[in-house]
């Protein structure tokens, strides 16, 4: 990947996140959320208040003993999970080295969620809506009506 002609040494995390990634309400519960990483597609669950993260999720965030109606938010964190509009491709490389991960929620510098930053499984890029999109629609196509 080549950097654009605008002077920069990288990419911006914005010229790769998807635009429109899935959110949950900070009413989430503990068993909503170990359903929802029960699906394999899903690796993180961003939690949001309107439009401001509040915390994300992992697998093994949530103790196995942890009640099923407890609020998961709890439970999320933003410390290692999170990366500034504006930050280039290589610093989100290295963040996502330190915490070991494929994901980063993308914020402003309000808060506000504004994207997610995929890495994909083989490490060679990255997830775009496009691809996203393609995936849930051929998971639908192959479910029994």
């Amino acid at each position: 990947m080549t950097a654009p002609a605008t002077g920069r040494s990288s990419p911006l995390v914005e010229d790769e996140m998807l635009r429109r990634p899935k959110s949950w309400p900070t009413s989430l519960t503990v068993g909503d959320a170990r359903e929802v990483l029960g699906d394999d597609h899903l690796h993180a669950i961003l939690v949001v208040d309107g439009a401001v993260l509040r915390g994300v999720i992992v697998e093994g965030d949530v103790p196995d003993d942890a009640e099923d109606d407890q609020h998961a938010l709890v439970h999320a964190r933003l410390d290692g999970r999170t990366v500034r509009v504006g930050a280039t491709l290589d610093e989100a490389r290295e963040l996502l080295e330190q915490s070991r991960s494929r994901r980063l929620a993308v914020v402003d510098d309000a808060g506000l969620l504004v994207g997610l930053l995929c890495l994909k499984r083989h490490g060679r890029g990255f997830c775009s809506d496009a691809g996203v999109e393609a995936r849930r629609a051929s998971r639908a196509s192959e479910r029994p009506v």
